[in-house]
This record gives structure tokens, C-alpha cells and sequence, in this order.
């Protein structure tokens, strides 16, 4: 191997898993889903040891609190329909509850309910 070839493929292999991160990065962004016009970043996690009942947490919802319902709900569908194989849903505090009911900390809206398998 001459000298200097090394460094060649292996910046030729840098360049190429970089191009496939960018191109990656754009595909991303046809299968997110957005509500009310705006991307929320959404997380949905169980609160306690069986994973029936969960917290579904949207950040920014002061974006659009419409968006951010809805984000909420579709986030809480996915996690119940992959842990239990259902959509149903049993709210505490769910998108049709009243503004004043709604749990908002530092700007991140908080739904609650159980999986109903």
C-alpha cells in the first residue's frame, strides 16, 4: 500500500457515512408526523411496573395546546397498541379535558390514562 492511502480511503469512508447521515436526516422529516401545523417532540412511558398505566409528554405545546393534544394522544395510541396490541384508552387527564385541568410544566404539556387491552 503506497503511503497517504490509508488516509485517503479512510476520509473517503468519513465522507460517505457523513453524505448518508444528511440523506438520512431529510427522509426523516416525510414520515414525521405533524398536528396543528407544528412538529412536537413527543415521549410516552409507563408509570408503573406493568406498562398499563403511562405518561404522555409533549414538549413546547404553547406552540399550538390544540397541536400538542393531539400529539399527546396519537404518542399514548402508538405506546398502547405496542405494548397491549390496542387503541383503547382509558384517560385521568386526557385531550378533551378543560384548559384548567391540563398539567403544564415549563411549558410541556403532561396527559395520563391506562391501556385498555
Amino acid at each position: 500500500m503506497r503511503p497517504g492511502a490509508y488516509l485517503t480511503r479512510a476520509a473517503a469512508g468519513a465522507a460517505a457515512i457523513a453524505a448518508a447521515l444528511v440523506l438520512s436526516a431529510c427522509q426523516q422529516d416525510e414520515y414525521r408526523q405533524s398536528f396543528d401545523g407544528f412538529y412536537f417532540k413527543t415521549k410516552t412511558k409507563s408509570v408503573d411496573d406493568n406498562r398499563l398505566q403511562f405518561a404522555a409528554t409533549v414538549q413546547k405545546a404553547a406552540q399550538s395546546l390544540e397541536g400538542a393534544r393531539e400529539a399527546a394522544a396519537y404518542d399514548a395510541t402508538k405506546y398502547c397498541i405496542a405494548n397491549y396490541g390496542t387503541s383503547r384508552i382509558l384517560w385521568a387527564v386526557g385531550p378533551d379535558a378543560p384548559a384548567d385541568q391540563l398539567r403544564l410544566v415549563d411549558g410541556d404539556l403532561t396527559l395520563t390514562g391506562e391501556c385498555n387491552p
